[in-house]
């Protein structure tokens, strides 16, 4: 049964990751990888989010594998994260590469944090 929760949510996550991504990045003219970015940073709160819920017995053990490890394990990618900072650098962009590197662990963090507080607060 939990697997079967675990598909259900990345099977939603996989495809909404990749729609964000390319309707985010259609919209800038730039190198960074604003929708990899986008990606994470919601998954980073939707995870902070669900964790308070948690925290605060209002998320089920059911609800975490759908959300947190399929939903949000398919809608982030750190791999990605990776390899576009890794190009970047590469092609000589190396603002860029250090901008997105910086910017997505320390946005991530505070998403993740932020969620965690209104997670709680919400269900606390």
């Amino acid at each position: 049964m939990n697997w079967l929760l675990v598909i259900a949510g990345a099977a939603v996550g996989a495809p909404v990751r990749y729609l964000t991504d390319r309707w985010v990045q259609s919209r800038h003219d730039s190198l960074f990888p604003w929708g990899t970015f986008t990606v994470n940073l919601g998954g980073s709160l939707i995870l902070g989010i669900l964790t308070g819920a948690a925290i605060e017995g209002a998320a089920s053990s059911h609800l975490q594998l759908l959300l947190g490890t399929g939903l949000c394990g398919a809608l982030t990618t750190y791999s990605t994260f990776s390899y576009e900072t890794l190009r970047l650098a590469e092609s000589g962009a190396k603002a860029y590469a250090a901008g997105n590197a910086l910017l997505t662990v320390v946005c991530g963090l505070g998403m993740a944090f932020a969620g965690v507080t209104l997670g709680t607060t919400v269900w606390g």
